[in-house]
C-alpha cells in the first residue's frame, strides 16, 4: 500500500524545523566564538568595551536597584508568613539570602538587562544592517564583528556579575526592611543566619550563572541584529522590530533553560 505525501507531511515539517534549529544554533555558536576571539584583537578594543560597560551596566543600574529592593521585600514578606507557620521565622535571613544569591539574583538581573540593554543591542545593530552601515565598515576594512559585537560581549561579561552582586545586596537589604523593620524579627538573628548559611559555593554558583547569562544575552541580541537582513518574516524596519522581539524572547527562554541546566549541575 502506498503512503500518501499527506501522511508524512508532519514528520517532514518536524525534520525541517529541527534542521533549521540545529543550523541556527551552530551559526550562533560560531558567531560567539568569533566575537570572543576578536575581544583581544587590538588594544583599541578597550575604549569600545568601556563605553559598552557604561551602556549595558551603568544605565541598567537604576532598574536593578529598583527590582532588587522590591524582590527582597516580597521574599521577606512571603518567607516570613511561610516560616512562621513552622516556628522558624528566625531563618528568614538565610531564606532571603540563599534565594537571591543562588537563583533570583542572576536570573532576574539577566532578564532585566535583556529588556533594557539586549533589545537596544539588537535594534542598534539591526538598524545599522538595513542602512548598509555594516557593509560600509567592510568597505573601510573595519571588521564589523570586532567593532560591534566583541565589545558588547566583553562588556556583558564585566557588567552582569557586578549587577548581580548589586541585586543580591539590595535584595537582602529589602528583606531586612520587611523582616526586621516591619515584622519585628531580631536584627542580629537576621544577619547571623545569613552569615552561617551562605557559603562560598553559593556565591560562586551565582556568579557562574551571571557569566553564562551574559554570554547568552549578548550573543543572541547581537546575532539577531547582525542578521536582520536574512529574516524571513520581514525586511527593513519590520525586520528590525522582529529581530528585537526575537532577541528578547529567545534570550529570556535560553536564560531559563540554562539556569535549570546549570542548577542541576551545581547541586
Amino acid at each position: 500500500m502506498s503512503t500518501g505525501p499527506g501522511i508524512l507531511a508532519p514528520v517532514t515539517a518536524l525534520g525541517a524545523a529541527t534542521l533549521r534549529l540545529l543550523g541556527e544554533m551552530g551559526a550562533m555558536f560560531l558567531f560567539l566564538a568569533d566575537g570572543l576571539r576578536l575581544i583581544f584583537a587590538s588594544p583599541k578594543q578597550i575604549p569600545k568595551i568601556l563605553n559598552q560597560v557604561f551602556v549595558i551596566g551603568s544605565k541598567s543600574l537604576f532598574v536593578i536597584l529598583l527590582i532588587g529592593v522590591f524582590t527582597g521585600m516580597v521574599l521577606g514578606l512571603q518567607g516570613y508568613y511561610t516560616l512562621v507557620k513552622f516556628g522558624s521565622e528566625g531563618l528568614l535571613g538565610a531564606a532571603v539570602a540563599l534565594s537571591l544569591i543562588r537563583e533570583l539574583g542572576p536570573v532576574l538581573t539577566a532578564i532585566m538587562v535583556t529588556g533594557r540593554a539586549g533589545s537596544s543591542m539588537a535594534a542598534e545593530i539591526g538598524v545599522m544592517r538595513i542602512t548598509d552601515q555594516i557593509d560600509a565598515l567592510d568597505v573601510m576594512d573595519i571588521n564589523p564583528m570586532a567593532y560591534l559585537v566583541s565589545p558588547r560581549i566583553a562588556a556583558s561579561l564585566i557588567s552582569f556579575p557586578l549587577l548581580t552582586a548589586v541585586f543580591d545586596v539590595v535584595g537582602i537589604l529589602g528583606g531586612y526592611v520587611t523582616g526586621v523593620t516591619l515584622l519585628g524579627i531580631n536584627e542580629g538573628v537576621y544577619f547571623y543566619r545569613i552569615q552561617t548559611s551562605v557559603e562560598m559555593a553559593d556565591i560562586t554558583g551565582g556568579f557562574m550563572k551571571s557569566l553564562l547569562f551574559a554570554v547568552i544575552v549578548a550573543t543572541v541580541s547581537c546575532y539577531q541584529g547582525y542578521f536582520t537582513h536574512m529574516r524571513r518574516d520581514g525586511v527593513g524596519p519590520e525586520g528590525v522590530s522582529n529581530s528585537t522581539t526575537s532577541a528578547v524572547v529567545l534570550s529570556c527562554v535560553f536564560v531559563l533553560v540554562a539556569d535549570y541546566a546549570l542548577t542541576s549541575f551545581l547541586l
